[in-house]
This record gives structure tokens, C-alpha cells and sequence, in this order.
């Protein structure tokens, strides 16, 4: 059989004016701000103006991800589109893609196959510029260091502690590490430096924090760049880059609407990594969302572990959003792989390997329901190549522990695909009410709210420190931080911070190897191993496969 490409399904869809998607979701024209035909900002005025109360908030996260795929972002956009077709009131917000994953492995961000948001080319590479002007931000504070220091260094700035890095949204591998400010004098201070890819920029999670202007160049001015000979912080507000950064960012501020392939309003804006950061889409855009609609629904990235713990812990902590339901992506694939299959032996039937990686899915919904005390139902993305009888032994799974697992055909059948998911997620809202409530206390020390993460969400004995991060907790205890929520960097494809064992491992430790504040985005990053914030393209890059002909119409983008 020979299915159509995204890009081939999104171009048959015959996309409404961004300005009629907005009349429907009731956005008054003079909040908008057009991009073209079919995209526009919205100005952050509709949140304090809007008389409508807050519809309910439904988060769509997932299993421990594995090769086989999962389909978050696709089954978050076919729900949104299957509460519509049910009659229900309905908007979806969603994080921008990056780039680095759309020129390399990954591929675009959208959603897929008849569950997409649309315009995808325009979603998956430049969109409104936000990035752009993220980056920008981002390197005027990396010359502004470099220059200061050229200029006399007044703040006493020391060159070997600078830690803020100059960004790029492309996967670069050449850039992670280089020597600059070489040619003499006039040409700057020697020093070590290095690329973050933008999506990991602190001013990415400062963005999707931020509830105002006000509030953007405060979170700013606390963003530590290094420190001074005598060890003590340096921040943007010591460098005086704050207004002018903000400035750069006013607009990037703004969510961008756009539309699903259902004609469902979308907000798609921000998207921080999930890893060193909390890897979901801006507060703003989901406060708006939830402004606009009886339903909410957005995602968080990775598996429930680091994506829905983050967005819990952080997100919501922060804010003050309360989601009403939270819905599990699995696929019968993904649970194989779980289980010890290979990627190439997926298509068949193996009842042992299923029941092997099942545990996964397992713990994920068992943390949603005790650790965060939140009512849950599991998606079953389903493939041909899935069988009667591996299906009905998830079912059974999740029915021992009290919670429905419905079929999701999204990916082929659109919002259609998608009703019996949105029905029970309205039964969830309307009918059990949780009591939502966080895996830490921020009054806990910091190496306590590590440990409490390991324990209640990974399923493991507890944490072992490096000498250095022991040094780094102390250091960050005596300089007032220890209040703050923390942000744990570990593997995405597996509890532990080993990624060879899947399923749901037990019996293991996480060692803590490196620690560090994002003042500005309110955060402790916990790094449990070699994370990398900058990204290296594979042997044959998705770039490789896109092209563009005379008439300006794309091809090879998925």
C-alpha cells in the first residue's frame, strides 16, 4: 500500500483565512496581527481583556519514547480535532519545531498524516520568526559579554567563567566547542566558547515562562552569564542587555494562531528542549488557548517522565495551571521494543515481548494517578500491523489498574479517528475530579527534590552526587536558589539515566554529575549525564531530501 507523505496531505486541505479560524474562536479582529493569509500573532491585550472563563486544560503526554515511534504531537492534534467534531469548543497548543531536528533526523513538528497543523512548511521552518529573534536576543548578549570584557571588563568578569553560549537553530556539531576572539588585539579576548542550538537558549524558557513584557525583561535581567574572579554571579541586568534584548523579543512574546487540518484553532508558540528545560509550549499561548474554548489541549515533550514531570513541576507550579485530564500515548510497536524486540521484528505478533515492556506504560499511568493525583486515559495509537489480541492485553493492562485505553486512529482517519479518545477525555473532565499535586515541595532542599523526582516519578533507589555537583548544590544553597524548582537532564529513552534499560528498570540509582541555575526561566538544571545542547546532523540528513521548484512549492519535508 502507498501512503501519501505529510506534505501531500496537508496541501489537499483547504485551509480557512487565519482571520475567519480566529472569528470562530471568537478572537476580535483588533487583537490580531496577520502573517500572510493564513497565520497571525496575538496580541497578549486578549488575556486581561477576555470575560470568558478558563476552559479545561487536558495534557497529552507519553510512554518512554523508542525508534518505533509514538505519535504525541499527532494524537494531541486529532483529539483537539475529535472534541470538535463531537461539539465541543476546542483549542490545541503546541510548541514550534526547531530546525536541527527538521534538516537532520526527526523531521518536522506538526503532527502527521491527517491530524496535522497546517500551513506545515511554513510551521516547520521559519514561521512568524520567533526563533530568529530568539537567537538574536540571544548573541547580543554573548557580544555584549565579549565586548564588555574588551571595553576594560569594569564587572571583573573572568573569561574561563563565562558560561553563557552563543546559539544557533541548526544542528552543528563543528560548533560545540571552539576557541574565538583569536587575530590580536582589536579583534577581541581569546577565550574558550561555544553554540547551543537556539531551542536550548535560557532565553527560549525565559520566553515560554514569561506572562508580560515586565515580567520578560525581570526574568532577563536574572539570567547569570558567568562570574567574576572572585566567584561571584554576573547577570544580563549587570550588563545593562535587558531592554535592548527585549526589544528583539516583543514580538516573539505574541502566540501564533494558525489551524488543524479539522479547521481547529492552534496555537503554536515556543518550544524549549525537553531536557534542560521544560519542554512545552509558552504560558501565554495556553493561558490564551484555555481563553478560547471549552478544551485545552497541549503536550509536553519526551516521555511522562521528563516531559509531563516538567510541565507538572514547573509549568504548572509556576503559572498556576491546573490540568483537568492527562492522556497517555502508547503504541503496541514502542511496547515491543520495550520488551526486548528489534525494530525489524515489530510487525509480528509476540504476546512475551508485550507483556515484557508493558511495565512501561504501567508506571507512566501509575504516576500520573498517585504521584499527581490526576484522572488518565491511555491512547492506543494503533497500527496495521497491530493485532486483536495485543490490543485487548493492553486494554486488560490498564483496566486492572482503573484506568480505559482507547484506540486512536488519528494518524489516518483525522478528528474521525479520534472521537472515542475525545469522548472519554470529556468524561474524565466532567465526571472525576483529581486532586492535582506535585511530586516535590519547593521548601525542600535541593538535593531532596532530586531525590523525590528519582524515587516517586523514575521508580529508582535514590541519587548519587559527583563531587562537583555536590559542590555546585552548595554553591547554588548559598547564593539563594535552593528554593527554586528543579529541572532534571537525563536520557529520554529510559527511567533510569542508562539507556539501554528500557521497560520499567528497578533496583537503580541516578548520579548527578553536574548542577546549575537558569535564574532567569526559575529553574535547577540537574544534569544526570552527557546531554547535549547542540545537536549533530546523522549520515544521511532530511536535509539531503528537500528541495524547492520554480514555482516555490516544497518537497521531502515530512
Amino acid at each position: 500500500m502507498t501512503y501519501k507523505t505529510d506534505i501531500e496531505i496537508a496541501r489537499e486541505c483547504k485551509m480557512l483565512p487565519v482571520s475567519e479560524i480566529a472569528r470562530n474562536a471568537g478572537i476580535d479582529e483588533k487583537y490580531l496581527e496577520h502573517y500572510g493569509r493564513y497565520k497571525a500573532k496575538i496580541d497578549l491585550s486578549l488575556i486581561k481583556e477576555s470575560k470568558n472563563p478558563d476552559g479545561k486544560l487536558v495534557l497529552v503526554t507519553a510512554i518512554t519514547p523508542t525508534p518505533a515511534g509514538e505519535g504525541k504531537t499527532t494524537t494531541t492534534i486529532g483529539l483537539a480535532d475529535g472534541l470538535r467534531r463531537i461539539g465541543k469548543k476546542v483549542t490545541v497548543a503546541l510548541r514550534e519545531p526547531s530546525l536541527g531536528p527538521v534538516f537532520g533526523i526527526k523531521g518536522g513538528a506538526a503532527g502527521g498524516g491527517y491530524s496535522q497543523v497546517v500551513p506545515m512548511e511554513d510551521i516547520n521552518l521559519h514561521f512568524t520568526g520567533d526563533f530568529h529573534a530568539i537567537g538574536a536576543a540571544n548573541n547580543l548578549l554573548a557580544a555584549m559579554i565579549d565586548n564588555h570584557i574588551y571595553q576594560g571588563n569594569a564587572l571583573n568578569i573572568d573569561p574561563r567563567k563565562i558560561t553563557w553560549k552563543r546559539c544557533v537553530d541548526m544542528n552543528d556539531r563543528q560548533l560545540r566547542n571552539l576557541v574565538d576572539g583569536l587575530g590580536g588585539k582589536v579583534n577581541g579576548v581569546p577565550r574558550e566558547d561555544g553554540f547551543d542550538i537556539t531551542v536550548a537558549s535560557e532565553i527560549m524558557a525565559v520566553l515560554c515562562l514569561s506572562s508580560s513584557i515586565t515580567d520578560l525583561k525581570e526574568r532577563l535581567s536574572r539570567i547569570i552569564v558567568g562570574y567574576t574572579y572572585n566567584d561571584l554571579p554576573v547577570t544580563c541586568g549587570d550588563l545593562k542587555a535587558s531592554g535592548a534584548m527585549a526589544a528583539l523579543l516583543k514580538d516573539a512574546l505574541k502566540p501564533n494562531l494558525v489551524q488543524t487540518l479539522g479547521h481547529t484553532p492552534a496555537l503554536v508558540h515556543g518550544g524549549p528542549f525537553a531536557n534542560i528545560a521544560h519542554g512545552c509550549n509558552s504560558v501565554t499561548a495556553t493561558k490564551m488557548a484555555l481563553k478560547l474554548g471549552d478544551y485545552t489541549v497541549t503536550e509536553a515533550g519526551f516521555g511522562a517522565d521528563l516531559g509531563a514531570e516538567k510541565f507538572f513541576d514547573i509549568k504548572c507550579r509556576l503559572s498556576g495551571l491546573v490540568p483537568s485530564a492527562v492522556v497517555v500515548v502508547a503504541t503496541v510497536r514502542a511496547l515491543k521494543m520495550h520488551g526486548g524486540l528489534s525494530k525489524t521484528e515489530l510487525s509480528r505478533e509476540d504476546m512475551r515481548a508485550l507483556e515484557n515492556g508493558v511495565p512501561n506504560l504501567l508506571r507512566h499511568v501509575s504516576n500520573i494517578r498517585t504521584v499527581y493525583k490526576l484522572p488518565c486515559v491511555v491512547a492506543i495509537n494503533r497500527f496495521p500491523t497491530d493485532t486483536d489480541r495485543e490490543i485487548e492485553f493492553i486494554i486488560g493492562k490498564c483496566r486492572d489498574l482503573g484506568v480505559d485505553a482507547v484506540l486512536s486512529t488519528v494518524w489516518s482517519e483525522g478528528g474521525k479517528g479520534g472521537e472515542a479518545l475525545a469522548a472519554e477525555v470529556v468524561r474524565l473532565c466532567e465526571h472525576e475530579s483529581g486532586n492535582f499535586s506535585f511530586s516535590y515541595e519547593l521548601d525542600a532542599s535541593i538535593e531532596e527534590k532530586i531525590e523525590s523526582v528519582v524515587k516517586r516519578v523514575y521508580g529508582g533507589d535514590g541519587i548519587v552526587l559527583a563531587p562537583e555537583a555536590k559542590k555546585q548544590i552548595d554553591k547554588l544553597s548559598s547564593l539563594g536558589f535552593s528554593s527554586l524548582p528543579v529541572c532534571i537532564a537525563k536520557t529520554q529513552y529510559s527511567f533510569s539515566d542508562d539507556p539501554s534499560k528500557l521497560g520499567a528498570p528497578s533496583n537503580f540509582t541516578v548520579t548527578v554529575r553536574n548542577v546549575k541555575v537558569s535564574a532567569g526561566a526559575g529553574f535547577i538544571v540537574v544534569l544526570t549525564g552527557d546531554i547535549l545542547t547542540m545537536p549533530g546532523l546523522p549520515l544521511s540528513p532530511a536535509a539531503e531530501k528537500i528541495d524547492v521548484d520554480e514555482n516555490g512549492e516544497i518537497s521531502g519535508l515530512f
